[in-house]
């Protein structure tokens, strides 16, 4: 499969200027932007909520591609956490997503967390990690959890 071309996403950006042309592209079921906010390493993953760890660009790109094969991804990051250090950057959200139903659309939800590293072409994701979520993810907690994992 081919690789997308290494474009600058962000040119002298910043992890936020990626983190927005990938929910842009994800928004327009557009595979070339979200594959130029990748970085272009064997490494990279990603998992969607409910789904297997992809690992590497191909498997990336073919999991993206068989979300859009039923159409654009209406998701919107909100309630952003940031922690930057030199070149990294890790970024935990809640995604609002919207889901058309034979009742109209719906809402749902997902926790994901993105990191980026800053590469010689700029700022790129490295992993996505979601995982279903609700409506209350929206209400962050502080104290400590009663479970772990």
């Amino acid at each position: 499969m081919p690789k997308a071309k290494l474009q600058a996403a962000t040119v002298g950006g910043s992890a936020d200027d990626t983190e927005a042309a990938f929910y842009d592209a994800l928004q327009n079921g557009d595979i070339d932007k979200l594959m130029a906010c990748w970085a272009d390493e064997d490494d990279v993953v990603c998992v969607h909520p409910g789904g297997a760890r992809m690992v590497g660009v191909a498997a990336v790109r073919a999991g993206f591609d068989a979300m859009f094969s039923q159409g654009r991804i209406r998701a919107w990051p909100e309630h952003v956490r940031k922690v930057e250090a030199l070149g990294s950057a890790v970024h935990n959200l809640v995604e609002r997503i919207e889901v058309m139903t034979a009742d109209g659309p719906r809402e749902a939800f997902a926790v994901a967390t993105n990191v980026y590293h800053k590469t010689a072409q700029g700022w790129r994701m490295v992993a996505h990690h979601a995982s279903p979520g609700t409506g209350q993810d929206m209400l962050e907690q502080n104290a400590a959890p009663t479970l772990l994992h």
